[in-house]
C-alpha cells in the first residue's frame, strides 16, 4: 500500500514539481530524450508543466497528510524502526531534495522531522548526497 501511495501520489507530484530542475541538471545529450519522453508521458509541454509547478508545490503538503498523520504516533512508517515502506517514501523525497529541494515543507512538519531522521540512518549516508 505504501509503495503504491508513493508511486501513484508522491512520485507524480515530484515529477511535476521538479521537472525543469531535473532537466537543467542533465547532460546535454540526455535533455532532448528527457523532454520528449516526459511531455509524452504527461501529455503537456514543458511550458505548461512549468506554469503549473507553483500550484503543485502548494498542493504537495496535502498529499503527504496520510504520512503526516501516521508519524504523529510513531517515529517511522514501520513503527519504532524503519522498514521497507520508510525507504520507499524516503527515496522519493530524497529525489526531490537532491533535484529541487524540500523548501515547501516546514522544519517542524512531522514528515520533515521523519525525513531528517531517515537522513541520519546508516551513519548519515543520506546526507552525503548534496541537496539542491
Amino acid at each position: 500500500m505504501v509503495e503504491g501511495y508513493s508511486q501513484m501520489i508522491i512520485h507524480p507530484a515530484i515529477m511535476r514539481i521538479g521537472l525543469l530542475d531535473i532537466h537543467a541538471i542533465l547532460d546535454e545529450g540526455d535533455k532532448a530524450y528527457f523532454r520528449e519522453s516526459r511531455e509524452a508521458r504527461l501529455g503537456k509541454s514543458f511550458d505548461v508543466i512549468a506554469a503549473d509547478s507553483e500550484a503543485e508545490k502548494a498542493a504537495f503538503g496535502a498529499k503527504l497528510e496520510p504520512l503526516r498523520h501516521m508519524l504523529k504516533f510513531q517515529p517511522f512508517i514501520g513503527g519504532e524502526t524503519p522498514l521497507f515502506a520508510d525507504y520507499i517514501v524516503f527515496g522519493a523525497l530524497q529525489w526531490l531534495r537532491v533535484c529541487t529541494g524540500l523548501a515547501m515543507l516546514a522544519a517542524d512538519d512531522p514528515v520533515m522531522v521523519w525525513f531528517e531522521r531517515c537522513l541520519d540512518l546508516h551513519e548519515s549516508r543520506g546526507r552525503t548526497v548534496t541537496a539542491a
